[in-house]
Formats: C-alpha cells, sequence, structure tokens
C-alpha cells in the first residue's frame, strides 16, 4: 500500500492516510512477532496480544484505506478505535512480559 501512495495517489490528503495505516499495520505486525517471541520465552499470555493488533489494524488502517480511496468521511470517527485496540494490546504485552522467567541460567 505505501507504495501505491507514493506513486499511484495524486491527492496528498488520501496519500498520507495510506502512509500512516501502512506504517501502523507495518508496526503492529511487528508487534504480533514480538508476541510469539515472549511466548516462546515463557510468557502464555501473550497469544491474546495478536488478536488486539490485528483487529486495531484492520480497523484504524483498515478505515483510513477506505478513505483514501473514496469511502465517506465519517469513517474517520472510527479509526480511533483502531487505535485503542492498538494501546490495549500494548498493555497485554507488557502485563504478559511480567510471566518471563528473570532467573539467570548461568
Amino acid at each position: 500500500m505505501g507504495a501505491f501512495a507514493a506513486h499511484a495517489v495524486k491527492d496528498p490528503k488520501a496519500a498520507e492516510w495510506i502512509r500512516t495505516g501502512s506504517q501502523y499495520a507495518f508496526c503492529h505486525t511487528m508487534a504480533t512477532f514480538a508476541s510469539a517471541a515472549l511466548m516462546g520465552m515463557g510468557a502464555p499470555r501473550a497469544r491474546f496480544a495478536p488478536a488486539f493488533f490485528l483487529t486495531g489494524s484492520v480497523i484504524f488502517a483498515g478505515t483510513l484505506y477506505a478513505m483514501a480511496f473514496g469511502a465517506p468521511r465519517w469513517l474517520g470517527a472510527i479509526t480511533p478505535i483502531g487505535g485503542v485496540l492498538f494501546l490495549i494490546g500494548w498493555a497485554w504485552l507488557a502485563v504478559s512480559a511480567r510471566d518471563l522467567d528473570r532467573t539467570d541460567s548461568r
């Protein structure tokens, strides 16, 4: 989507929406991998965070993409719901990290 915004979208506001959506979707894809890493290190509750990241990405980036392609601007009122889901996912991930065994294994 980012490449499409850079080369095919002429409206600067629409291009910005696509760039923003792409950046947040990418960041939270990486957070999903971080969740998997935490699960592998002994934080099983981290398995719930990706659901918040994925749903947040669909709502946050999805509404921005939709507006960039001509959907009604009132969708912008829904976008922050995705942001709140991102915050819940990060908080869940942080709390899950407390499950990690911090003893030195040397």
